[in-house]
């Protein structure tokens, strides 16, 4: 055992880490290691003997464990006093700022185009999220066979009621208890059952905008537009262009696009056409004016609706509007903390 004891330690000295220690520890201590082979020899013993040899295995076993426990502390400590060399810290630099956050981009988004129309002299309605369906389509002048009413397109709660599709919900509402002239711009998030890609998501944010008097025309609306086109993009050179199309609720109707950041070279946002679609446009429908009771002979109006997304996408240049809900803070610390 004296031997056994001079052997252990001079095979601990090589033992440079924690599992080099592991691998003496199980050669001595283990199951079928040299303590547990003398051990064994206890059953060749006198009675006498005995007692006295089991101590001198338990003395050797200890003195083992002792050893072992001692050299493993003295590595973790090294190994500490290495790390901690490695991680010098200088104390008289300035502490990392902490990101406080920020509103949204869409939020930030909203507020600015609601003041720039707030200052063009329109005031700002809102309508509820869970709509009739006679608000959402049928004042609105959409038939009862529209695609749009399809389940493929609406999400419906219960029959007749749904998320609505569109902020101008809020249109019919303001319409039915106020009276020419109106000039209401009205933001918020809508729902539409669509396939989720870079261009288009389930639910999205409008502004959708409306006036009503007895001198509206298309050259107003144009002029609104473009006006605020050019004070929300920031920027001089941003063109609006108006391509006729079909919407039920104005007549004549067009589509809306405005001038990429491409500056018409053409790239992935604007499928390389050098523009984006913003929203439709157009002159109010004489039907939607009579089903809230206004006189179509004596009025008339215009009204527009387009995506934050889509605005935000082109004045920041982004390719993909599933940014938005992903809450990725990657993503949201490039915006300014407003």
């Amino acid at each position: 055992m004296k031997e056994l004891q001079q052997q252990f330690e001079h095979e601990l000295l090589k033992c440079r880490t924690a599992d080099d220690v592991e691998v003496l520890r199980l050669k001595y201590l283990g199951r079928k290691g040299a303590v547990q082979a003398q051990m064994k020899q206890l059953k060749d013993l006198q009675a006498d003997e005995k007692a006295d040899f089991g101590a001198r295995i338990n003395k050797l076993k200890n003195y083992i464990e002792e050893k072992i426990e001692s050299f493993l502390r003295q590595i973790l400590e090294q190994q500490r006093a290495e790390q901690i060399a490695q991680e010098h810290i200088d104390v008289t630099l300035p502490g990392r700022s902490s990101w406080a956050g920020a509103s949204h981009p869409i939020s930030v988004a909203l507020r600015d185009q609601v003041r720039i129309f707030k200052d063009l002299g329109f005031s700002v309605q809102v309508g509820p999220q869970v709509e009739s369906d006679y608000y959402n389509f049928d004042v609105l002048n959409f038939a009862e066979d529209h695609p749009a009413k399809d389940m493929q397109d609406t999400f419906y709660i219960e029959p007749g009621v749904l998320l609505r599709t569109h902020t101008s919900n809020a249109q019919g509402r303001v319409m039915e208890r106020t009276s020419p002239p109106i000039r209401i711009v009205c933001p918020g998030r809508c729902f539409r059952n669509e396939e989720v890609s870079a261009r288009s998501h389930v639910f999205f944010h409008q502004i959708e905008g409306l006036c009503v008097d007895e001198t509206s025309s298309m050259q107003d609306l144009a002029w609104t537009l473009t006006e605020f086109a050019n004070k929300y993009f920031q920027r001089d050179d941003v063109k609006i262009r108006f391509r006729p199309s079909y919407f039920p609720f104005v007549e004549p109707g067009v589509e809306v696009d405005a001038s990429c950041t491409c500056s018409g070279k053409g790239c992935q946002l604007c499928k390389y056409t050098g523009w984006l679609e913003l929203g439709g446009a157009g002159m109010v429908h004489a039907q939607v004016l009579r089903n809230v009771g206004i006189d179509p002979e004596k009025y008339q109006g215009y009204a527009w609706g387009f995506g934050i997304e889509r605005m935000i996408m082109l004045r920041h240049a982004i390719k993909d509007i599933r940014l938005f809900s992903e809450n990725d803070l990657r993503f949201l610390h490039q915006f300014p903390s407003v």
